[in-house]
């Protein structure tokens, strides 16, 4: 009897334990989700006349800033540095036509934002700004057809499918693979400046839409570019830490002619965003192939941005190898893409709670006040502090339309591992 009664009281004091401990607080995400949504909307309102997508908001550039920052001296500093914006432009926000790289983002957040609030309106307007793209399906002058289609019309085709957005798919995969050369074994990514034939470390971001059109064709041809572009870039535009080069060009036979980082410090740096680009692009990788080559890579990536990435915040310095001090600019659009990274990898691999973990304190982070814009303000965008192309002096802590998608699938992502859903206006714990 005596042995039934501690047991009894052992039942109960854990029950009460159970019924006591704090539910876990996720008020951020609710209030990140209603600023997403009042900024989207008013984004799209105000820019529906033009025809035109959010892109950024436009900034200048001061030369002694840059030089700073690049470790370099200004009488030799002769990078192609764009034109500074007029009075009138800046501080507004910058617009792309629908042949733009970036086009794809906004559409692409609507639709987003849509799945995860339920809200009509954002779906309407989604329609809207994706059939703005239907013109890309005939463009070939891009690697970046899959930024621009996959983001938009694939999402389209996952939450509102129809016939068109399935041929607008097909028509576009054809023509990536159209810029695939068998002896090289890439995708070309630019078409202009001095390199023979130049891929760039985000042309790994292109390949998901290669791998939707597969599995949706059930032709192989798709899968096999994208294969190709993998394992060729893998042996070639990585150093043995696992930081990758920003631009590799070939020659016609498949040798490389140079190795640089266009859009970083120097062509030795590891520019933040690219290391996002890649761990990215080969945890997709493993997703579609089931190759644990693919799964290796990216975990040794992975290890490698937690290592080299020193701020409180997890959020990263534009280069990894940009002088530290209070002017050097956070890249927000390079943690937003790390995050939707790790946590799909976090499920990949048995220590997958540490990617989690570090997702979760990115997400965090771009959540708190210090990122997350007040509805109304930041042009319509949804995050400040994001960096394009700094030794260009293009788009300098500034918002940029592919930090807010990105941001957007990670919390997606974040939401669904955690089962968390809105429903009527209220964020809750489902299953």
């Amino acid at each position: 009897m005596k042995k039934k009664i501690v047991l009894f009281a052992s039942v109960t004091i854990a029950l009460a334990a159970c019924q006591t401990a704090p539910k876990e607080d996720y008020s951020w995400i609710k209030k990140s989700l209603d600023v997403a949504s009042a900024q989207l909307k008013l984004s799209a309102e105000e820019v529906e006349s033009t025809g035109r997508l959010p892109r950024s908001i436009r900034t200048g550039y001061d030369m002694e800033f840059l030089c700073r920052q690049l470790e370099r001296d200004s009488l030799t500093f002769k990078d192609s540095l764009r034109a500074q914006p007029s009075k009138e432009e800046l501080g507004n926000r910058r617009l792309s036509n629908v042949y733009d790289w970036t086009s794809g983002f906004f559409p692409g957040s609507l639709w987003y934002a849509y799945e995860l609030t339920g809200n009509d309106t954002l779906k309407s307007q989604a329609v809207y700004y994706t059939n703005l793209l239907n013109p890309v399906r005939y463009y070939k002058g891009t690697h970046d057809l899959g930024f621009m289609i996959n983001c938009s019309y694939g999402n389209a085709e996952r939450l509102a499918p129809n016939d068109t957005i399935a041929a607008v798919m097909k028509e576009t995969a054809d023509n990536l693979c159209g810029r695939f050369n068998e002896s090289i074994g890439c995708i070309r990514s630019w078409d202009f400046g001095t390199w023979n034939f130049p891929v760039i470390i985000d042309n790994m971001m292109n390949l998901d839409l290669l791998f939707n059109v597969s599995k949706a064709t059930g032709d192989n041809k798709y899968k096999d570019v994208a294969i190709k572009h993998a394992v060729t870039t893998m042996k070639h535009h990585f150093r043995p830490d696992y930081t990758s080069w920003h631009v590799i060009s070939y020659n016609n036979d498949g040798t490389v002619e140079r190795k640089q980082t266009h859009q970083g410090k120097n062509d030795d740096s590891s520019w933040a965003r690219g290391q996002a680009w890649a761990v990215y692009g080969y945890t997709s990788c493993y997703r579609e192939v089931n190759d644990t080559t693919f799964l290796n890579f990216a975990v040794n990536i992975a290890d490698m941005i937690m290592e080299r990435v020193k701020t409180e915040d997890a959020i990263p310095y534009w280069d990894y190898d940009a002088p530290v001090t209070a002017e050097t600019p956070r890249d927000v659009s390079a943690a937003s893409v790390t995050a939707a990274a790790f946590l799909e990898l976090s499920t990949m691999v048995p220590d997958g709670k540490k990617y989690f973990d570090y997702a979760e304190k990115i997400l965090k982070s771009l959540s708190s006040d210090a990122y997350l814009a007040k509805v109304g303000e930041n042009q319509g965008f949804i995050l400040m502090h994001s960096v394009g192309s700094l030794p260009n002096g293009s788009e300098i802590d500034t918002p940029l339309n592919y930090a807010d998608y990105y941001y957007l699938e990670a919390l997606k992502r974040y939401m669904d591992l955690k089962k968390l859903k809105i429903e009527h206006g209220e964020l809750k714990v489902i299953g």
